[in-house]
């Protein structure tokens, strides 16, 4: 155990020092919190600019309190038409009984208009209309698009980050295979040693961006006003995520150094890696459909299923409430499929990566090993 935490320190510090991995480190982080304050920038409140002729202001700040009013008073009509049509205003209420515009009215400031106007003149004629009460029989959904959102950026998330890791692991074992350090490596080290040591070194790795990219975002969203948007529960839900991670990446991270054993040249590796590269991508967007349908039978069917459940899982878990046994079984599963691919995917790597060479088939290997 003492020479395999030596391989993963090895690891860590010889990533941690690259000016490589700081300066993406930092970009990440610049671009998630960037993220955080778009909707502020570009998804400013709407406004409006209005005029009267001999009318009264309609109060539609107080039926519209997130958009913005601007007023305007003009002597006549024709001042009207002329602010009209040189764009100083988008609309010009005439003597209380109609509305001057340029070409189509915006349909959100027209209905809004017309039902301020319909309540003010009730209000006027002594005739009181008492709001509808709304009142909801199914799931709070009063976070659900903020919930939404986060599904969807944890999903492209986790996608980087299991795949960016588990083809660094890949390019780490054919670079052993291809100088053949791996030969004077193995004289002070067992096979599992230096592959477990690769697989939790870059693991750590991966945590510290994955950590300092979530505490980027977080951090940016209560800067910009964007948390009070967020769901409760949110320490659960990234607490979730990075268990998740870990799974994902044990699975992939194993299984990429397993196919990557087999090729001596960095240039072999996209392709022996074709069918893990998949498997991702198919885990990907199912990940990705789970976003708008987290209680779909898909989604919930797929989230069961190893490895599709360390990417399914965590969508549905920050999506909607998951039943905490749903959670506890998927977990137990995915934890069942990393020992299995650990296990065969060590048997592997010790009996192809001292075969230098042409490519070795996965199917003599597993023959071999059997």
């Amino acid at each position: 155990m003492n020479s395999l935490l030596l391989v993963a320190r090895r690891e860590i510090l010889t990533h941690l020092r690259t000016r490589a991995f700081l300066i993406g480190l930092v970009v990440t982080m610049v671009i998630i919190g960037a993220l955080a304050f778009a909707p502020k920038i570009l998804g400013g409140p709407e406004s409006f600019k209005l005029g009267t002729v001999n009318s009264q202001q309609l109060p539609l700040k107080a039926a519209a309190p997130d958009a913005e009013f601007e007023w305007s008073s003009f002597p006549d009509e024709a001042a009207a038409k002329t602010a009209l049509l040189d764009g100083d205003v988008d609309a010009v209420l005439v003597n209380g009984t109609k509305v001057l515009t340029d070409g189509e009215i915006d349909s959100q400031l027209g209905v809004l208009m017309q039902s301020v106007n319909r309540e003010a003149r009730l209000g006027a004629a002594g005739v009181a209309i008492p709001p509808l009460a709304v009142e909801s029989v199914g799931a709070d959904t009063r976070y659900q698009a903020a919930r939404t959102g986060i599904a969807v950026v944890l999903v492209v998330l986790l996608f980087m980050m299991v795949i960016g890791q588990s083809m660094m692991v890949a390019m780490g074992v054919v670079e052993e295979k291809g100088s053949r350090i791996v030969e004077i490596l193995f004289a002070s080290l067992r096979p599992w040693q230096l592959l477990g040591g690769k697989i939790v070194g870059l693991g750590v790795i991966g945590l510290i961006n994955l950590v300092a990219t979530l505490g980027a975002g977080l951090a940016a969203a209560f800067a910009s006003g964007l948390a009070t948007d967020f769901p409760p529960g949110m320490p659960g839900i990234v607490a979730w995520v990075l268990v998740w991670f870990v799974l994902g990446y044990a699975f992939y991270a194993t299984l990429a150094a397993a196919l990557a054993s087999l090729v001596s040249r960095q240039e072999e590796v996209g392709n022996v890696l074709t069918p893990m590269t998949m498997l991702i991508m198919v885990t990907y967007i199912v990940g990705f459909y789970a976003t708008s349908e987290p209680t779909g039978t898909l989604a919930r069917i797929v989230s069961m299923i190893p490895p599709f459940s360390s990417m399914v899982m965590p969508v549905r878990l920050a999506a909607s409430e998951v039943p905490m046994w749903e959670v506890a079984l998927s977990a137990a599963l995915m934890v069942a499929a990393v020992v299995g691919v650990l296990a065969l995917g060590a048997k592997v790597y010790e009996r192809a990566v001292l075969r230098t060479g042409a490519r070795v088939k996965l199917g003599d290997v597993l023959r071999a090993a059997s």
